[in-house]
């Protein structure tokens, strides 16, 4: 591998400096929480995907809310909320079904309160990354063929039976990724939300899959891969970020003793890819600009986590 020093250095100060920002707000000091201008002026993700808004937002009230569920449904709920990835529809089909559950699934009965929603102009995606939208089950309406996908999985296919019985992440993956509407990238964040879930157990550093941002973020990394694959390249950074830290003497503070996971040096690829876009502008792709300002929030939020990490923070 021939490393662009300068930009892969760059991906250990970001997750570093990143992880600290979370830090200090989580402390509740004062803004600003880094003198870095391109952090201070836009929206990153977290180094730990699972300290993301919507992460948190699944774990508390899709997984952990209180609420015991059958493996079957806990599975739908996940899919479904993360589908649409978006508190706001979660929330607005809560409003008119008693629970999200199997039992309550009904194509035509959720279509038409989310339709109801787009007619009164309420976004009902998250664009954090694009689905998926062709006409597989015939509808004009992507969330009509989103339903419909579901329920093709859950009452015709029974991908839950599939599912439980998965030994990996790579098995699931490949089950998963077999639906229209669900490409690869879609399929592996997936999983993680399912793997969030005490449904299945699978071991979370033995599969990755880089998604088209991590991608881009690695070639601004390297300036030849060695002939290594990009999930390789994302392992690669897994297995030696305790040295990389150290030799740029950077002290990461993790959560709980959790080193950053094959997912989330995936994830931090994207992020270095956006960072670039100001910090270098003269490493090219095919994205320019960065599309969001940072705004702060003015609720807090109580993080936790998937309880088999057994990790609880303040």
């Amino acid at each position: 591998m021939i490393k662009r020093q300068k930009v892969y250095d760059l991906y250990w100060y970001f997750a570093y400096e990143r992880q600290n920002i979370f830090w200090k707000k989580l402390n509740s000091e004062e803004a600003p929480w880094t003198e870095d201008t391109i952090l201070r002026a836009y929206k990153f993700c977290n180094s730990y995907r699972v300290n993301d808004r919507v992460s948190q937002y699944l774990l508390k009230h899709v997984i952990y809310n209180g609420r015991k569920y059958k493996d079957e449904d806990m599975l739908f709920r996940i899919l479904l909320f993360k589908l649409f990835n978006k508190e706001s529809t979660w929330e607005l089909l809560l409003n008119h079904f008693e629970d999200i559950t199997l039992e309550t699934f009904d194509v035509k009965r959720y279509s038409e309160v989310l339709e109801d929603a787009i007619s009164s102009g309420i976004k009902i995606y998250n664009d954090a990354y694009i689905s998926c939208a062709n006409k597989a089950f015939g509808y004009d309406r992507k969330h009509e063929n989103h339903l419909a996908l579901l329920e093709n999985m859950f009452f015709k296919d029974k991908v839950q039976d599939k599912l439980v019985q998965c030994k990996t992440m790579e098995e699931a993956f490949h089950i998963i990724k077999r639906y229209p509407l669900i490409g690869n990238f879609m399929a592996y964040q997936l999983i993680t939300d399912i793997n969030y879930s005490e449904v299945v157990d699978w071991s979370e550093n033995e599969f990755t899959v880089a998604g088209p941002g991590a991608i881009r973020g690695i070639h601004k990394c390297f300036i030849d891969k060695g002939g290594r694959r990009d999930e390789e390249i994302i392992r690669y950074m897994y297995e030696h970020q305790e040295e990389e830290f150290k030799r740029l003497h950077l002290n990461f503070k993790r959560i709980g003793n959790r080193p950053l996971q094959l997912i989330d040096c995936q994830n931090l690829f994207c992020e270095v890819d956006k960072y670039c876009r100001v910090a270098l502008p003269n490493l090219k792709s095919n994205r320019t600009k960065i599309k969001k300002k940072y705004a702060p929030k003015k609720e807090t939020i109580v993080y936790m986590y998937p309880k088999k990490w057994d990790i609880f923070i303040k």
